[in-house]
């Protein structure tokens, strides 16, 4: 793990606002005071926040800093879920049957948390159709599809047919 985290000589700054080892404040003072105070105690001297006027610093052991760090990053990196866009790829002719099917998966998909893009395909002259038409054809698929969602990103029209994007309700 890479820190940018001044730690007592390190903190350059004229005067810092310091936060006691057992989270008390104690005011504006002076970073080699602060600093002395620290050593002291047999502590460190650990700059929290730097943006701050004056910069932040807490009095506390600089191991015991990192390992809490460390267990932060891990226990936020552990909560996040990867959302992948899946896909369907339906053509204007596509019979109930396969429309069904292709919608099962959809509703499966958007049921694992998964945002599904449901791709209307228009070979040839079939991409000069009406809107309206298109459109219509888009909800077929979309009316079978058993789970709740909302549309992520409105049906629009593409090189190479129309697409919708939809994703699991909140």
């Amino acid at each position: 793990m890479k820190t940018n985290t001044r730690v007592n000589h390190g903190i350059r700054v004229p005067e810092v606002r310091l936060i006691g080892a057992e989270g008390e404040n104690l005011g504006v003072m002076p970073t080699p005071e602060a600093i002395a105070k620290a050593g002291a105690l047999g502590l460190d001297l650990i700059e929290i926040s730097a943006g701050a006027i004056p910069p932040i610093a807490k009095i506390a052991d600089y191991g015991k800093f990192l390992y809490e760090q460390n267990k932060k990053e891990k226990l936020v990196k552990g909560k996040t879920k990867n959302v992948e866009i899946k896909s369907i790829q339906i053509k204007i002719g596509t019979g109930e049957h396969d429309l069904g099917l292709k919608a099962k998966k959809a509703s499966e998909w958007l049921g694992e948390g998964h945002r599904v893009k449901v791709a209307l395909f228009l070979p040839g002259r079939a991409k000069y159709l009406e809107p309206k038409f298109l459109k219509e054809r888009m909800e077929r698929v979309l009316k079978l599809i058993t789970f709740d969602y909302t549309i992520a990103e409105e049906a629009k029209k593409g090189p190479k047919g129309m697409t919708i994007v939809i994703e699991k309700k909140k």
